[in-house]
C-alpha cells in the first residue's frame, strides 16, 4: 500500500476504471449510486465503490479495499494507467 504522498493529487477516475478493468474487475452494472460507480472483483463476487472526484485521500482508501478485496497493489494498477 503506498503512502499518500506517493499518490496523485488527482486521478481521473475514467482512467482508474479502465486500469481496473484490465487488471480483471468488471462494471456492476446494477450497482452504483449518482455518481458512483460499483466493481466487483470476479472470483470473490466482492465489490468496491469508486466515487466521482478521486482526491488523494479517496484515492488512498479506494485502493486500500482494492487490495483488501483482490490483492492487486496499486504498481499493478498505476502500470495499466
Amino acid at each position: 500500500m503506498p503512502s499518500r504522498s506517493e499518490l496523485p493529487g488527482f486521478l481521473p477516475r475514467k482512467k482508474l476504471i479502465k486500469a481496473l478493468q484490465k487488471v480483471g474487475f468488471e462494471i456492476n452494472a446494477v450497482g452504483g449510486k449518482g455518481s458512483h460507480i460499483k466493481m466487483i472483483w470476479p472470483t470473490t463476487q466482492k465489490s468496491i465503490t469508486i466515487p466521482d472526484g478521486l482526491d488523494k485521500h479517496a484515492l488512498h482508501y479506494v485502493l486500500k479495499e482494492i487490495e483488501t478485496y483482490s490483492g492487486v497493489t496499486w504498481e499493478e494498477i498505476k502500470n495499466e494507467i
